[in-house]
């Protein structure tokens, strides 16, 4: 008999090839499989990625979300294959970003490649090797004539020709084939009434796809992050309206310009979340999608506007969140006394004067570690993601003030912060200062996540 007591880890900190670590992160995307299964995903990228050799290493990650009962639509681009097909016509014409006229020989090379394009794909989808990711994968992907197209015409003078819009698509027969369990491809072309084709932008469609069917999420797999690629800061997270800002400001280059400023346009008309991606970084699409922080850079709606360090002015409406919690023994009672002492600790949300919400930050610097308290949403607004606004804001504040590590103190409220990416740990991995003070009468659960 083996007697062997295998090594054991800190649940919060296990070794990363350890078998706790891949527990720890199975159980870590469990929420996010529950709250993305039936959802509709626009994915989209640019021939770039094909001519890098990455399409076989991208779906095989696509298969698992499919798996993983995610209702996918594929836009592909082709503009690097055409301009290939051009050169080797003796053509000078290349295609940069934008649209710009599409002539008669362009439009037939526009179709080869396209062509080319989806039946690589589709082979890619169709492998299905023993010891591969692919295997016993059985995945069909549907492409047709989804796009009604409009011509663009002559704007200013100049003719478009071939180039064209998105008029409408057709949405239903998507569904009807997603819901079978099909994936939707859609290359960058579109059909009239009368049966001529037009070129479209890939980015476009993209967005006008993921409106069109509502979609949860939109994504575009860009060849660079966009921080790195433009020597900037930007945080994995962008309200619509900074978004907007950085368009403005001048300083992107002409693609992540070009992507950002889809992914605005389409949070803009009603998407929830659009996604850039570098998809150079191995399983990338699946570490934005499953992990809290992400890879990419995500827009949302401008939802922070209304988020803003806390002064004296506002200790009774933070006093009057608090008491109701206090009262119920959800909170440790603190005073007003207390919360005016300590009032630069904590973050309000404030719409049309009222203060909805808060959250205070208590830094234990000695222990590189911080503690997230007296996070409250008043429940006339809580539904609507105001708890993950405060708790973004808060995981950044104390990422930017240097903290390794964000505890909580919870009676009640464990499985939110597990979904959040929270692991329970014990009294012994508190800061020493916060040990000392530690109520054990009320039995607190902790919670610690690293930043």
């Amino acid at each position: 008999m083996n007697t062997d007591i295998p090594d054991s880890y800190n649940a919060i900190e296990p070794p990363d090839e350890s078998q706790a670590q891949f527990v720890r992160w199975f159980r870590e995307v469990a929420p996010y499989v529950h709250d993305f299964r039936g959802k509709t995903f626009v994915v989209a990228f640019g021939g770039e990625l094909i001519n890098d050799g990455l399409l076989y290493t991208l779906i095989p990650d696509l298969s698992l979300l499919s798996a993983l009962g995610i209702k996918l639509v594929l836009v592909h681009g082709s503009r690097p294959q055409v301009n290939e097909q051009l050169r080797l016509k003796g053509e000078t014409t290349q295609f940069g970003r934008g649209t710009e006229p599409t002539s008669a020989v362009a439009l037939e090379c526009a179709k080869e490649a396209a062509g080319e394009i989806r039946l690589d794909i589709e082979a890619a989808f169709s492998q299905g090797l023993p010891n591969t990711p692919m295997s016993h994968a059985q995945i069909r992907i549907i492409s047709g004539n989804f796009v009604t197209a409009r011509p663009v015409g002559v704007i200013d003078g100049l003719d478009f020709k071939h180039s064209g819009a998105v008029r409408k698509l057709d949405v239903d027969a998507m569904r009807v084939f997603m819901n079978q369990g099909a994936l939707i491809l859609l290359s960058p072309l579109g059909f009239s009434p009368t049966g001529e084709a037009f070129t479209l932008d890939m980015e476009d469609l993209a967005t006008s796809t993921a409106i069109a069917l509502r979609a949860e999420k939109l994504i575009f797999l860009t060849p660079e992050h966009i921080g790195h690629s433009n020597n900037l800061d930007i945080d994995s997270e962008l309200a619509r309206a900074d978004a907007d800002a950085l368009l403005a400001s001048g300083k992107l280059d002409e693609d992540c310009s070009t992507f950002l400023h889809y992914a605005s346009q389409s949070v803009k008309r009603g998407i929830a979340r659009a996604h850039l991606v570098p998809y150079k970084q191995d399983g990338s699409i699946l570490l934005e999608i499953f992990t809290h922080d992400g890879v990419g850079t995500m827009v949302v709606e401008d939802t922070l506007d209304d988020l803003r360090p806390a002064n004296l002015d506002d200790v009774g409406a933070i006093v009057q969140l608090i008491e109701p919690l206090e009262i119920d023994g959800t909170l440790v009672p603190r005073g007003r006394s207390v919360i005016e002492r300590e009032v630069e600790q904590f973050t309000v949300l404030e719409h049309d004067g009222i203060i909805y919400g808060c959250v205070a930050l208590i830094p234990y610097e000695e222990d590189s570690m911080a503690e997230m308290a007296c996070l409250i949403v008043h429940p006339e607004w809580q539904g609507s993601g105001e708890g993950e606004i405060l708790l973004r804001h808060t995981e950044a504040k104390a990422r930017a003030a240097g903290f390794k590590r964000l505890f909580v103190l919870t009676t009640r409220t464990s499985h939110w912060f597990i979904k959040r990416g929270f692991v329970q740990g014990g009294v012994s991995d508190l800061p020493k200062g916060k040990q000392s003070h530690y109520n054990r009468s009320r039995n607190s659960m902790v919670f610690i996540k690293k930043l």
